[in-house]
């Protein structure tokens, strides 16, 4: 016992460190050596920060000595993730909760204002300049893909990337993401007149819950097409969780030699990058912009290439992509603060915030709809676009680091202690909040039906949503798509029929044709009008899908199920009428476990009749013509 005593005291003295720093926590002091150095200095850090009820149950030298280990292996983690570290990450912690304890308003002092911004309609020949501009510049451009959820809150046990985005076709998230990026890869470099190498970079932030499962995804479909090199998975860490006003550490419930961690946000992704060196790779590669989106919005690769083309035209530093939003709608509004000592910021400020700021400055109504029967507050979507020079610039002073919120749920008014554990947070579209006022902030603005179909809420929470307001569900998701793509279509001068509205999980929604194409078809509209000709129509109960580039339809008259499938070198125009008895949605009952999670999720499945199949594997040029 003694010569263990002695290795102690000499250890802790070459390290500098008194015997008198651990006299708070004698458990530890006794198990001083098990530890590493490297653990010895943790320890003190986690003294020196109130955190002594740590060590509280630990039991005497040889017992446990491996989980005690491994709780200074959690403790490493838990520093090195953190900007600053844990000790900093305790620090806000009792800023923000003593903040939240005394009901400061983060927006003290602030006065709202409509920010400047872009504001385009789908098909006019400024949505068309935009469009064109993108293009040119998105082989210039990474993406970034926040992907850390599961999908239990929507009913599915599997990751959310994994889940059929629509069922035409059965892509997948990821895969329909990836496709898009390859599209708008070929698109780019073609325009580039063949002295274009270039290959987008894809990351994606996963967690603990989504990593090994994303990995297999990509590895088990051979990446979807892309090269396993243009594809970088970033696994985001979670934060402690805390106990009390003082930034307590919480133990984990099942083990005293674990510290409980939760999620700290999808602000993470941003440290994430700045750590990983990939910033620095691509902006020596030449690359000049980062594309921030998530992970179940079907949409939102018909909106990238003009909003990417605003960015490029207007030299935004900070692209926010938004939707109109109604008044006091459940979405958080892009806003311009101006501080009363004269500092400003464009950010997202959440919709139960908005209101109350509004009518606290001199706004009696608050948050109302302007003429235009929208709010003039843009709705935001995070989805983000990022200038990467003055983005590195940033990041090397914060580090990443991106001002957080804590949430606490205080057991009564006294706000003295909590129901259950908290933690600090962070939201990837608050990256602006600390940039410099010369920063240039704006938004684009997209019309909903193109930009925004998010998948998030199971069916039961989809048919509790009042009416007139989005499910955000798999079955509203998909509905979108089909409207979407028939929206275009219509506006490319295709006749197309109107919808019929249908309940599925009760949820009523509008039923359009089921059309589809693959991204590598066309990514902007000025693709779908130039592969579209003559007098065509699509009637309400038909469903066509497009898998092939060089795909050309014209005078077209589809009234059944139309499938065509082609290879890279074979050009084809489907000519004339297609008539038979098609595809048709088939309700099916969401508790019905017989019945796969993805499909029942949706409240239907498409019951395949019958088909006019067309599949070209042979270089060359074709027509069909019934």
């Amino acid at each position: 016992m003694a010569s263990a005593v002695g290795e102690t005291t000499e250890k802790l003295s070459q390290l500098g460190i008194s015997g008198d720093t651990f006299a708070s926590a004698p458990n530890l002091q006794k198990n001083l050596n098990i530890l590493s150095p490297d653990q010895i200095q943790l320890a003190k850090m986690l003294l020196e920060m109130g955190q002594s009820h740590l060590f509280n149950h630990w039991s005497e030298p040889g017992q446990h000595d491996e989980e005690k280990r491994s709780f200074f292996d959690q403790v490493s983690k838990l520093n090195a993730s953190y900007p600053g570290g844990l000790a900093s990450y305790i620090q806000n912690a009792r800023r923000l909760l003593a903040d939240s304890k005394e009901g400061k308003n983060p927006f003290d002092g602030f006065t709202p204002s409509v920010p400047s911004g872009e504001v385009l309609t789908f098909g006019d020949e400024n949505f068309v300049k935009f469009e064109e501009a993108g293009i040119e510049e998105v082989r210039n451009a990474a993406f970034v893909l926040v992907a850390g959820g599961l999908g239990e809150r929507l009913g599915y046990n599997g990751i959310k990337v994994a889940l059929p985005s629509e069922t035409t076709t059965g892509t997948c998230f990821l895969q329909h993401y990836i496709e898009c990026i390859l599209a708008l890869q070929e698109a780019s470099c073609r325009l580039a007149q063949g002295q274009c190498e270039r290959q987008i970079p894809l990351v994606i932030m996963t967690s603990d819950d989504t990593h090994a499962r994303t990995l297999e995804l990509l590895e088990s479909n051979a990446y979807f097409g892309m090269k396993p090199t243009q594809v970088k998975l970033l696994k985001q860490e979670k934060v402690a969780c805390l106990d009390d006003n003082e930034a307590t550490l919480a133990m984990d419930p099942v083990s005293k030699y674990r510290i409980q961690t939760k999620p700290h946000g999808h602000g993470d992704v941003h440290s994430l990058l700045y750590s990983s060196g990939l910033l620095n790779t691509w902006h020596d590669a030449g690359l000049k912009w980062v594309l921030f989106f998530q992970d179940t919005n079907g949409l939102l690769f018909k909106a990238i290439p003009a909003a990417l083309g605003v960015s490029s035209t207007r030299e935004y530093h900070v692209n926010s992509l938004a939707v109109p939003r109604k008044a006091k709608e459940a979405i958080g509004g892009i806003t311009k603060l101006t501080h009363a000592d004269g500092r400003t910021m464009v950010i997202n400020v959440e919709y139960n915030q908005l209101d109350p700021l509004l009518r606290a400055t001199g706004y009696a109504d608050g948050d109302v709809n302007s003429e235009t029967g929208y709010s003039p507050f843009p709705g935001n979507i995070n989805q983000l676009i990022l200038n990467l020079g003055p983005y590195i610039e940033e990041l090397t002073r914060t580090h990443g680091a991106i001002p957080e919120f804590v949430n606490p749920k205080y057991k009564d008014s006294s706000k003295t202690s909590f129901k259950s554990s908290t933690r600090l947070e962070c939201m990837m579209q608050d990256y602006p909040k600390s940039l410099s006022p010369s920063a240039r902030v704006g938004f684009t603005v997209m019309d909903a039906w193109l930009a925004y179909a998010p998948v998030k809420n199971n069916p039961e929470d989809a048919a509790k949503v009042p009416k007139g307001n989005p499910y955000h569900s798999a079955t509203s998701g998909e509905m979108a798509i089909y409207r979407a793509n028939s929206l275009i279509l219509r506006k490319a001068g295709v006749e197309i029929a109107d919808p019929v509205k249908a309940t599925f999980n009760g949820q009523e929604v509008e039923v359009w044709p089921c059309v589809t194409w693959k991204p590598k078809w066309a990514m902007t509209f000025a693709e779908v009008r130039s592969k579209v000709g003559g007098s065509c129509s699509v009637s309400q109960s038909s469903t066509m899908v497009i898998k092939g580039r060089n795909v050309f339809v014209e005078d077209l008259s589809l009234d059944g199920a139309l499938v065509v499938n082609s290879i890279e070198d074979a050009e084809v125009k489907v000519v004339g009428p297609v008539h038979n008895k098609g595809w048709f949605l088939e309700q099916v009952d969401h508790k019905d476990t017989s019945i796969p999670e993805e499909i029942r999720i949706r409240g239907f499945k498409i019951n395949k009749v019958e088909q006019l199949e067309l599949n070209y594997t042979e270089p060359g040029k074709f027509t069909y013509k019934s």
